[in-house]
This record gives C-alpha cells, structure tokens and sequence, in this order.
C-alpha cells in the first residue's frame, strides 16, 4: 500500500502533508503535490493533516488513474520538504468537482 494525492489538490496545495512526512516524498507541481509511490512508507501521518482531504490510500477503489499520475510526476517534479502557503484559491477550489480537466498542470512547482 502506498498513499496519493488525489484530485482535490488541484488548484488548493495546501502542504501541511510534507510537513509531517518522515520521508520526505512529496513533489511540487505548479498546482498540485505528488507523492513518489516507491518511496511512501505507508505511515498514513500525511492523510489528516490534509485540509483538503486529498491524500487517500491506494487500496481505495477508483484511484488507478492517481496512483499513476502520482508515479508519473514524482519522477519529474522536484522535491517538497517544507511547508508553504496554499494557493490563493484554495478556499473556493476546495472540493470543487472536475479539477483535473479544469485546473491541472504538469509543469514543476519551485521544490526546496
């Protein structure tokens, strides 16, 4: 089992996540955070402290499509380590539906 970032990210990226993570597996893209499925422990600490409650375990159902996205994206987009504020539209994206047709980015966020 591993834990990925879901749609809700989108366009919110609040990163209380990274800093909870003991590993430190988090990625930045432009509007959203990745988790890299190869190095995630498992340790679940990250799935609470998301506000937006996108940080789901993979054995849910449904979510094929994030775990490759998380995959795919982890490998290209640096590396998160510490905490920042989320996105200005955060609060009104939250929990908005269609996300990722409407909001996603593959380009890189700034990292550490």
């Amino acid at each position: 089992m591993t834990y990925i970032v879901t749609d809700n990210c989108i366009a919110c990226k609040y990163t209380d996540c990274v800093e909870v993570c003991p590993v430190d597996c988090f990625y930045e893209g432009e509007n959203m955070l990745v988790i890299h499925p190869d190095e995630c422990i498992d340790c679940g600490v990250c799935e609470p402290e998301c506000p937006a409650e996108a940080i789901k375990p993979d054995t849910e159902s449904g979510l094929d499509e994030w775990l490759e996205l998380n995959r795919k994206f982890s490998n290209s987009w640096p590396n998160l380590t510490e905490r920042r504020e989320p996105l200005p539209e955060a609060k009104e994206r939250d929990g908005e539906d269609g996300k990722l047709t409407k909001y996603f980015s593959e380009e890189p966020g700034e990292g550490d």
